[in-house]
């Protein structure tokens, strides 16, 4: 124990050295700096901030440009799918009109044929009803022949 007691204290005195030691050659090396005067830092700042303001506005130039060419290009692309989009309604308007006229037409068709064929159907009854008619006039006259005839032939 007695040999790790005087290791511990040898590392530290090491290190106490070394921190002295690097204290002293940062103090040398500060003394060593060639600091600027008042008169060239006013200066020197002065560089940097109009530097800093000169890269900004062209950074917000640039990005007006940018921003504002961008708002141009989607605004011409959107008209241009506006003015395709109305072509094709239109022409799907046009078609849709076409074919609600084609169906208007065929309806019209199908009403006049349904219309066409009632009458044909009432005609056709009417001629039923009237065969019928004349049958069971007919039939009639030839009962009262027959009778007729029965009277006659009764009374001979």
């Amino acid at each position: 124990m007695a040999k790790e007691t005087k290791n511990k204290t040898k590392v530290e005195k090491k290190e106490k050295k070394e921190k002295k030691a690097f204290f002293k050659d940062f103090k040398a090396e500060l003394k060593r700096v060639t600091w600027p005067t008042p008169k060239q830092l006013v200066n020197k700042t002065a560089i940097v901030i109009v530097m800093v303001l000169i890269i900004s506005l062209i950074v917000f130039g640039l990005d007006f440009v940018f921003d504002k060419g961008y708002e141009f290009v989607t605004k011409k692309a959107v008209d241009a799918l506006n003015k395709q989009t109305v072509t094709e309604q239109t022409t799907d308007e046009n078609s849709t009109s076409e074919d609600v006229n084609a169906e208007d037409a065929n309806e019209t068709n199908e009403n006049s044929t349904e219309a066409e064929n009632k009458e044909d159907k009432k005609e056709e009854n009417k001629e039923d009803e009237s065969k019928e008619n004349k049958t069971s006039e007919d039939t009639k006259k030839d009962e009262k022949k027959d009778d007729t005839k029965k009277d006659k032939s009764t009374a001979e």
